[in-house]
């Protein structure tokens, strides 16, 4: 018998994070035969490193060598804390300590690792629009091309005239890669071809940086009042947000609040505008935005890229600019996006991140804030400080790695009970209200596309000359399709909210930066694979719990991962061999005659599935199958006297 899992609803209730507020009950069980005197329930608060004891209740005997301790807690505050047990018993002080899958453990001492547990606002709330959907990341340079010249382009930006090639990637006379050529991909383009987000179910567009710029990737923003000519107006980002809405999407930003360029006009190194910035003069509006160390030419730099000075965030100028009444994110909020994407989130201040959610927050309570954090947010330390990205005053969720991590580990030779372990640990870690709105990815532009990096042979570091002259081979490339369908369909059956990275479902190739940022090939898509997303984002549709629903680990084992999800309405098993052979799995038994989707071939209880390959059998939960028989009785008509 179990000492205590913080897994398990027996041992502890709620199962992870809490609201404020929300009371708590642990329940652990001890071997008799250590004749145990007293059990403390021990809480470390992270942040001030107070310890509050509390003693626990001896409460019955589940079996005759068994017995409970138990207690509820109802009085904890907002933040991080770390618990365990510590028992009195007749071998000598005894510690419950959390070992792997949330299973505890006796130890001697209680410096092993410890149980986490986050409170976060009573008040806090996530989106209502965005579970259950789907998101889709464009780089807008490289989406479609409406066909419109424009004008007021800056002579020096490169434009390229033929949509199928691979973006330069050789550096200049100078030895320096400027990230200056456009394929001329723009928002009208991305508003002719909403249709073809919604047949994938898209709900969300997520756009990389659209403002004012010299580079295509927009990351060294010029202006952020101006959307950069390349892209059209003002005018065109207002139409784009209008078309959306109309099916019921929503467009969210990239806020690049940490740095600028320095070829903006608030740096203004290469004077490329007419007034002052922070390089040209003391007397610059902008001055006190910057980070000097000898003033004009050492300056505090993003990662020491001197083309991107960094921002003071707390700088009154600048996070009134930014945050202010008429500032930066209201002002394109009103334009008509529905929330933001902040990258390098923890590199802001606390502060900054929270004055940017009262901003969006006042435009718009069911906007979205997401940030760009790499790790496990709720324990991430930056800034020489524990963040609190997700106690309910930052961000809403965060674009989500682990889970990532867990898919290609899996992929990748990884035990399917590991894999789980990551997400689970996740699950654990982060607020309900957080989970619902997480952003799950495959690809991004910051990494290699996905289909290249399950197929492809191993970049291992070469240079972007071996990168530009390799492609997959064909069997590669049919071994690669497999692998994105198995991969995808993880990504759209975890909590939280698939992201595809545009071009990913069409199967796109490439290794890192410029060559993972091609230009979409319409005309020349995958089919196959299209229709597999747009298949996923119809069973997404079709299965209540995949909106908000709980998870549940099922039958994981080596190159098996299994689980379910559920919530009062249905259930949907999802089964994933990632081995190179056939595999037969025995779903439970309720699963009998469940609705078999997607392909899936299921024979009674048994489930026949191919390798890398994934199977989903979906029925009613027992309320939901009671409610439909008692509506379906009372359609009968009473038989005629």
């Amino acid at each position: 018998m179990r000492i205590f899992n913080s897994r398990d609803k027996y041992c502890k209730t709620p199962f992870g994070s809490i609201r404020q507020g929300e009371s708590i009950h642990f329940k652990i069980t001890v071997p008799r035969d250590l004749g145990c005197s007293s059990a403390i329930l021990a809480i470390k608060d992270d942040l001030s490193g107070d310890v509050v004891s509390y003693s626990m209740f001896w409460c019955g005997m589940p079996d005759d060598s068994h017995e409970n301790w138990e207690i509820d807690v109802d009085n904890i505050s907002v933040g991080l804390y770390w618990y365990h047990f510590s028992l009195d018993t007749n071998r000598g002080r005894k510690y419950i300590m959390r070992g792997w899958g949330g299973e505890g453990y006796l130890s001697n001492t209680d410096h092993d690792p410890r149980y986490q547990l986050l409170c976060y606002e009573k008040d806090f709330e996530t989106p209502s629009w965005l579970p259950g959907g789907v998101m889709y990341q464009i780089f807008p340079d490289r989406f479609y091309f409406s066909g419109e010249k424009k004008k007021g382009i800056y002579p020096d930006k490169k434009l390229h005239d033929e949509w199928y090639k691979i973006p330069d990637w050789k550096p200049d006379e100078h030895g320096i890669v400027t990230n200056s050529d456009f394929f001329q991909g723009d928002l009208k383009g991305i508003t002719e071809k909403l249709d073809y987000l919604e047949s994938l179910g898209v709900n969300c567009i997520y756009l990389n940086p659209i403002f004012e710029a010299y580079s295509n990737h927009r990351y060294d923003t010029g202006d952020y009042e101006k959307i950069d000519p390349v892209l059209g107006s003002e005018d065109d980002f207002r139409e784009l947000c209008t078309e959306a809405k109309k099916r019921g999407m929503h467009v969210i930003n990239d806020g690049v609040f940490s740095h600028t360029g320095s070829d903006s006009k608030y740096f203004n190194r290469q004077n490329r505008y007419p007034q002052d910035g922070a390089y040209n003069s003391k007397s610059s509006p902008y001055y006190t935005w910057y980070k000097f160390m000898d003033w004009p030419n050492i300056y505090h730099s993003w990662w020491g890229f001197d083309t991107l000075p960094e921002v003071e965030e707390l700088s009154f100028s600048f996070n009134r600019y930014i945050n202010g009444e008429d500032g930066i994110i209201r002002k394109w909020m009103r334009c008509g996006n529905s929330g933001w994407r902040l990258d390098v989130a923890d590199e802001l201040p606390d502060p900054f991140i929270e004055n940017i959610r009262e901003a969006i927050k006042a435009e718009d309570p069911d906007a979205l804030l997401l940030g760009e954090v790499w790790e496990d947010a709720s324990i991430k330390e930056s800034y020489g400080h524990r963040r609190h990205f997700l106690y309910g005053k930052q961000l809403d969720s965060i674009m989500n790695y682990p889970f990532r991590d867990a898919i290609l580990g899996f992929l990748d030779c990884g035990d399917g009970r590991d894999m789980i372990e990551i997400i689970m640990c996740i699950l654990e870690n982060y607020p309900r209200p957080v989970v619902r709105c997480l952003m799950n990815l495959l690809g991004t532009h910051d990494t290699e596309r996905i289909i290249t990096l399950l197929a492809g042979e191993r970049q291992n570091g070469r240079g972007r000359e071996w990168q530009a002259a390799t492609y997959l081979s064909p069997s590669q490339r049919e071994y690669g399709l497999k692998r994105m369908r198995l991969a995808s369909g993880i990504q759209f059956t975890l909590p939280g909210v698939p992201c595809i990275y545009y071009g990913d479902e069409a199967g796109v190739e490439g290794y890192k930066d410029p060559f993972n940022r091609a230009p979409f090939p319409w005309g020349r898509e995958d089919k196959g694979l299209l229709e597999w997303y747009r298949a996923l984002s119809k069973m997404r549709v079709s299965c209540s719990c995949l909106k908000d629903g709980d998870f549940k680990e099922f039958g994981s084992m080596g190159r098996t991962m299994g689980y379910i999800r559920y919530d009062d309405v249905d259930e949907l098993i999802c089964v994933f061999n990632a081995d190179q052979h056939e595999i037969s799995f025995i779903v439970p038994e309720e699963f009998e005659n469940g609705e078999a989707l997607l392909g899936t071939v299921l024979n009674g209880r048994e489930l026949q599935i191919p390798a890398n390959s994934c199977a989903f059998v979906k029925i009613p939960t027992p309320k939901a199958a009671i409610e439909t028989m008692a509506i379906e009785h009372e359609s009968i008509p009473e038989p005629a006297d």
